[in-house]
């Protein structure tokens, strides 16, 4: 005589609910914006050479959950020289904080020092820029403020025309890489 054996089925695991994720998720979001950091000191932070320039990142999506104030790219820009030249939508401002130079924005120059305010045209494509500083003895700082939100809506692809003349780093893409 044959037994029959049965197996317990497994109980399916229950579906998620997109709902109550999304709450959860604002409710989180929402206890990060309140609790979050209320000062961030630049001492703590450090400077990076990159294909642009030499940047202290306050903000970026890396400290966006630790903040009361996610969606914002802040940092300062530190131009010896030049800056590297990149496109990207525009649509935000550069508070200059020290020395004297210019801008080029698409093939036009646009001169800056300590206290001026460089606001970067909303157009389609984005604009092409790049940054000089015009006093060998001292380099400009200049703090950019991103609302990425805004960036997003309004188209944030980023191409890199020119690497800064002291970034020693490797090769890196130009584009960041399309998503179909």
């Amino acid at each position: 005589m044959v037994e029959k054996v049965t197996q317990r089925a497994r109980e399916p695991e229950p579906q998620e609910n997109i709902y109550e994720y999304l709450f959860a998720w604002h409710n989180q979001k929402a206890r990060n914006m309140r609790e979050g950091k209320v000062v961030i000191h630049g001492r703590d932070l450090t400077w990076e050479q990159g294909r642009q320039a030499l940047l202290k990142f306050y903000l970026t999506p890396k400290v966006w959950n630790q903040v009361g104030t996610p969606g914002w790219f802040l940092f300062i820009n530190r131009i010896i020289r030049q800056s590297g030249k990149h496109r990207h939508q525009g649509g935000l401002g550069i508070y200059v904080l020290e020395g004297k130079g210019y801008t080029v924005v698409d093939g036009v120059k646009y001169d800056w020092e300590k206290d001026d305010l460089i606001l970067l045209p909303v157009k389609d494509g984005g604009c092409e820029h790049q940054h000089f500083n015009t006093d060998p003895n001292k380099p400009s700082e200049w703090l950019a403020f991103i609302y990425d939100p805004f960036r997003d809506a309004t188209g944030c692809d980023i191409e890199q025309k020119e690497v800064s003349p002291d970034y020693k780093g490797p090769a890196q893409p130009t584009q960041m890489p399309h998503v179909a």
